[in-house]
């Protein structure tokens, strides 16, 4: 096997000293440009890469941003793992994956992430609440980022889809197209009340007459789950009272309301009942559901949260404008 080349090789090869070698590799560092000039040819030709970790060591920053998800079952984490990674590796910044289920929590995870000492920490799920911050073990290690969902504790910024603005979008859309009846499916509620869209989706049809809103929760956000929480909705509610239209929380319950709905009740969507999503998945577009549903600005929220961690924006909460994705469920 080959020896590893190393600064001082580099050094050698260039006439100057170790230190200027590791001043032409560190960002923002000071030394002349002829100097780092013939670092980097030197480099070029002995192939050298810097030692990531032994910069770390030196600058105290290691480059790897932690990135907790707990609801891999959900379509939209995918594409928006995709986006997050690769701007995050555009910036020279390694992602850590921590999969949190029943074997490793959330307070596991973070402290594995601070024995890591990455340089962030971005919570991407549903089931993070704010009590697990309160552990004495999690005080002081690296800045935490909520994605996609709301976040009311200090010094945690969320970064989101505008939720009041989606589901006033969508809510005045269906009732445009004539809908008054409406039901809303949503995930567990201990895990739902942090998106809000229920709560602005309830206010909107009680503000026009609709109250109570009829509702049900999923136990995931899965299609599994969302075929159950269907098909319960519809055997506790008398059939004089079924709704005209269905809000789900997410594409994923749509997906198997949808299939509960044409598969079990033998209805015709949307002429019996309109069904709508939130997030757009890939899925959605698909001729088996063509689901109206909600896309969150997934690239516009990516790069606030990447400028955060940079330094270039302020730590603070942001929201961001969605579009509304009109196909033929509703």
């Amino acid at each position: 096997m080959a020896k590893r080349v190393t600064a001082e090789d580099v050094a050698r090869s260039a006439g100057v000293s170790k230190w200027t070698v590791i001043r032409a590799f560190t960002p923002g560092a000071s030394i002349a440009e002829k100097s780092r000039l013939r670092v980097l040819e030197a480099a070029e030709s002995l192939n050298y890469r810097p030692n990531l970790l032994a910069r770390s060591l030196a600058t105290n920053l290691t480059h790897q941003v932690a990135i907790l998800v707990d609801d891999f079952k959900n379509p939209h984490k995918l594409p928006v793992l995709e986006i997050l990674t690769w701007q995050l590796q555009s910036e020279g910044l390694l992602t850590v994956l921590i999969n949190i289920n029943e074997h490793f929590d959330h307070v596991q995870a973070l402290l594995d992430a601070g024995q890591r000492q990455v340089d962030a920490i971005i919570l991407f799920g549903t089931a993070f609440r704010p009590e697990m911050l309160e552990d004495d073990r999690i005080q002081g290690g690296a800045p935490l980022y909520v994605l996609a969902r709301d976040s009311q504790i200090p010094n945690v910024p969320a970064i989101t889809c505008d939720t009041p603005l989606a589901m006033r979008e969508l809510c005045e859309y269906f009732y445009s197209k004539g809908y008054r009846r409406p039901a809303f499916l949503s995930g567990a509620k201990t895990l739902s009340t942090a998106l809000g869209r229920r709560r602005a989706f309830n206010a909107f049809w009680e503000a026009h007459g609709s109250k109570p809103v009829l509702g049900a929760s999923a136990a995931s956000y899965s299609s599994g789950h969302g075929f159950e929480a269907a098909r319960i909705l519809f055997q506790e509610t008398p059939r004089e009272q079924w709704p005209d239209l269905l809000m789900c929380e997410n594409d994923a319950l749509a997906f198997g309301a949808i299939d509960y709905v044409r598969s079990t009740l033998k209805l015709r969507i949307p002429d019996d009942i309109a069904i709508a999503g939130f997030d757009n998945t890939p899925l959605a577009a698909s001729p088996a559901y063509d689901l109206t549903t909600y896309e969150q600005p997934a690239i516009e929220m990516v790069a606030a949260i990447l400028s955060m961690i940079l330094g270039r924006e302020p730590r603070e909460n942001r929201a961001f404008r969605g579009k509304l994705v009109s196909r033929s469920t509703a």
